[in-house]
């Protein structure tokens, strides 16, 4: 095994017993984990299955998507008859793109207040069943919501992340105990694409004379990505963690910046590096792995593009225009 951190991963080599099956659990170093997609990831005590705990659960989601989705989305749920008209009304595809978006987050609120009257009632003694009115309302408010931030980019404009979207429904319609597992999936495809691009990077870099050196600055980057990206606010070593995080990814940058052993124009085998698309690419990959860290979503397309787009490169000497 290969540990860097508190975050253990799997490293199979040949002849070695194979791995174990997705969603193990094993303790290590005394700290409960479960096994998914190489790596043994954190996982949690789960809060109460209650409407109250969903409630909670489904807020702190809502926050999380307005957070990582494009600006001006986040529009009240008393405004969704006013958000609907505005979309149906639209005839530009752009626009309608971008209005789609707000109705999508007015649906969020508009289910995020049912869900207020729901605990309030239940606190009064009112027994909440699944056909009750205003549950089934609160599911249609998630599920159109879900179809239609598709729509919605990322708010580094790259991609979507249907899988923000995905969630509160997800939290609405499943058990805690299995949110709190397809969380855990989701964290481990994380780790895989975070240790995918950083292996881009040394690999090609490592090839250019003017980045000799890189790989120990993106090895510690990754490394301190992976552990953030498995521990919460609220855990005891936040404030270790994210500090480890943001001085290695600065470190990384101060590297791309100047502080590589080569020198600008000097040749890597037969072609000449253009050092600013280096300097920009190494940037590019720093910025990936913050967005992958801090949403805890896997971003495939983001991922898979900024390969070709770095491979492109130290084949090439430039980036694709």
């Amino acid at each position: 095994m290969d540990t860097h951190g508190p975050v253990i991963r799997l490293a199979q080599s040949p002849g070695e017993e194979a791995p174990p099956p997705e969603g193990t659990r094993r303790i290590i170093a005394r700290q409960e984990r479960a096994f998914y997609c190489g790596y043994w990831v954190k996982t949690y005590p789960l809060p109460a299955d209650s409407l109250q705990g969903k409630k909670n659960l489904i807020e702190a989601l809502t926050r999380r998507l307005f957070n990582h989705t494009e600006h001006g989305l986040n529009v009240p749920g008393a405004r969704l008859t006013d958000a609907r008209a505005a979309y149906e009304a639209e005839t530009d595809p752009a626009s309608r793109r971008v209005k789609g978006g707000m109705l999508a987050g007015a649906l969020f609120n508009r289910a995020m207040d049912i869900f207020r009257h729901l605990v309030e009632l239940q606190a009064d003694g009112l027994e909440i069943l699944s056909d009750y009115p205003l549950v089934q309302e609160c599911g249609r408010c998630l599920m159109e919501a879900l179809e239609l931030g598709r729509l919605v980019l990322h708010r580094s404009g790259e991609e979507g992340i249907d899988e923000l979207w995905g969630e509160p429904f997800r939290a609405y319609s499943l058990s805690v105990e299995e949110f709190y597992e397809g969380r855990y999936i989701k964290i481990g495809q994380c780790m895989r694409d975070i240790d995918r691009i950083a292996a881009s990077m040394s690999e090609n870099f490592g090839r250019i004379p003017f980045f000799e050196g890189i790989g120990p600055a993106v090895t510690d980057f990754a490394a301190a990505a992976r552990v953030k990206c498995e521990t919460l606010r609220t855990d005891q070593d936040i404030f270790d963690v994210w500090t480890k995080f943001v001085t290695a990814g600065e470190r990384l940058a101060g590297f791309a910046h100047g502080n590589g052993r080569g020198s600008r124009g000097r040749p890597s085998g037969r072609r000449l590096h253009d050092h600013a698309n280096g300097i920009e690419l190494i940037q590019a990959g720093r910025l990936l792995i913050f967005y992958i860290v801090r949403a805890r979503t896997p971003m495939p397309k983001s991922t898979r593009e900024y390969i070709e787009r770095i491979t492109y490169y130290c084949d090439r000497g430039r980036m694709p225009r």
